[in-house]
């Protein structure tokens, strides 16, 4: 059906090393596989094996899940992109009360239809959300340097945009690096 590898981490694991929960849901428990490591594994590549006929509308989901957070969306596979690495974005461990609170870290892979699904490319959304968040904070840094203080109100030149976006394209033409540095 499908195969995962954890880069670095593992050889090619089947399905047979995930509990099938029922006809279209597997749980890998990342507790047997790396203990308490789990936030460790940042990459998980998923493909479908030859002899895995799933049908075109629909794809084979992939979440993760920290001890006591539901299950947050990282990728999917289909026909059409057989194959993929995964960024896992692991959430923040919760405190999910009750006896259905998760005592471990899981993967979920489930069959769900392709167009119920957010974006096939997460990992690189978020890359983008990174990047917008790293040129704000050099925007926030810039400005806070020329602030001044009137009463409870910062106060800046009128034409600070201006001044930064001058200097941020300035530096990227000079440093082939510097706008690399914020994709990180």
């Amino acid at each position: 059906m499908f195969g995962v590898v954890f880069p670095n981490r593992s050889f090619p694991i089947d399905i047979s090393t995930f509990v099938q929960i029922d006809t279209f849901h597997w749980v890998l428990d990342m507790n047997h596989f790396v203990g308490e490591a789990y936030d460790q594994i940042g990459e998980m590549c998923i493909f479908l094996l030859n002899n895995f006929t799933l049908p075109p509308d629909k794809a084979l989901a992939v979440y993760v899940q920290s001890p006591g957070s539901p299950f947050s969306f990282c990728g999917a596979v289909t026909l059409a992109r057989p194959s993929a690495v995964l960024s896992l974005q692991w959430p923040e461990p919760g405190s999910a009360a009750g006896d259905s609170a998760p005592l471990s870290a899981k993967i979920g892979i489930s069959v769900e239809d392709a167009a119920s699904l957010p974006s096939l490319d997460v990992a690189a959304e978020r890359k983008i959300e990174r990047l917008a968040m790293k040129v704000g904070e050099n925007l926030f840094n810039f400005m806070q340097s020329f602030c001044g203080v009137d009463g409870s109100k910062l106060v800046v030149p009128m034409d600070i945009l201006d001044r930064w976006f001058k200097k941020f394209q300035e530096r990227a033409k000079r440093d082939p690096g510097f706008l690399k540095s914020f994709a990180l």
